[in-house]
């Protein structure tokens, strides 16, 4: 394991689909922004690239992708989580520049309301009923959280399959189920508890973001993911962590204990940068 936390051979920069499109057995994933104050995940096989929210400006998610060498032309569409403006600030602006469709339910589109915008295709999915986007086969699975009809994703090419759940107020049964046998797990790490505790929320604040619609702490979280870590677990991305109430070194610290031992590769998503792109 190298000093950063990462493992050699784990992380692919530069990964490049500018100017042409590939069909391989791999999933790559960049997490381009994560944190409260805006939230974008990148999902390539090299043939198909979709991004999982948009809580950034459209510009700003511009260059993030771009950082990266990636060109937002080639994405195909975006995949909505649910309406709370960290997750969807973006998706209006760039589904009408880049004519892509939003792949959202429909309690959820009419819960985001006119924040949206017109979209360029607007694709009601329903929660539990899997669904295809060119060569990725995505599963959205119900989650506990404070929205109107809260999502997570597993994501599948080929046998690979990638889990995406954050904005979590409890870790339920279903929301396990569809975690493991994961090759890699984007989940969330939100707070310490005695940060958030101590820290400057209001009462109410702190309230919310403890209970089962509000968000995992560390504990919570490593609670989750030994219950979930099977072998075929290669690496796990730590998301929404709260700059007031968490630090990397705390989560890192608190949930790699359920990995202790394990060749499994622990990273934390940043909100102030993009992610190195992983490819499993």
């Amino acid at each position: 394991m190298k000093p950063d936390g990462t493992q050699a051979g784990s992380v692919i920069p530069g990964y490049r689909i500018l100017n042409t499109k590939r069909s391989d057995s791999n999933l790559s994933i960049c997490v381009l922004a994560s944190g409260s104050k805006g939230n974008a995940i990148f999902v390539s096989d090299g043939s198909t690239s979709i991004l999982f929210d948009a809580g950034l400006s459209g510009i700003e998610i511009e260059r993030r992708l771009e950082s990266k060498e990636l060109d937002p032309e080639q994405i195909d569409a975006i995949v909505v989580s649910h309406e709370h403006g960290d997750h969807i600030q973006g998706v209006g602006v760039l589904s009408r520049r880049y004519r892509l469709p939003v792949h959202i339910t429909k309690k959820t589109h009419r819960a985001a309301g006119n924040f949206l915008g017109k979209l360029h295709i607007p694709v009601n999915f329903k929660c539990g009923n899997p669904f295809s986007i060119g060569s990725l086969a995505i599963h959205p699975f119900s989650i506990s959280h404070d929205a109107v009809d809260p999502v997570g994703f597993t994501i599948s090419r080929n046998g690979i399959r990638l889990g995406i759940a954050t904005d979590l107020g409890i870790a339920t049964t279903m929301v396990r189920e569809h975690l493991k046998g994961c090759d890699l797990i984007v989940m969330e790490a939100n707070h310490d508890s005695r940060m958030l505790s101590e820290g400057p929320y209001p009462w109410p604040l702190k309230q919310r973001v403890k209970s089962r619609a509000g968000h995992l702490s560390n504990d919570d979280a490593k609670v989750l993911l030994a219950e979930v870590k099977q072998k075929r677990l290669k690496h796990v991305i730590l998301a929404h962590l709260s700059e007031t109430n968490n630090t990397q070194e705390k989560a890192v610290s608190r949930v790699g204990e359920a990995i202790s031992g394990s060749e499994i590769n622990l990273v934390v998503a940043r909100q102030d940068c993009s992610s190195q792109m992983i490819q499993v």
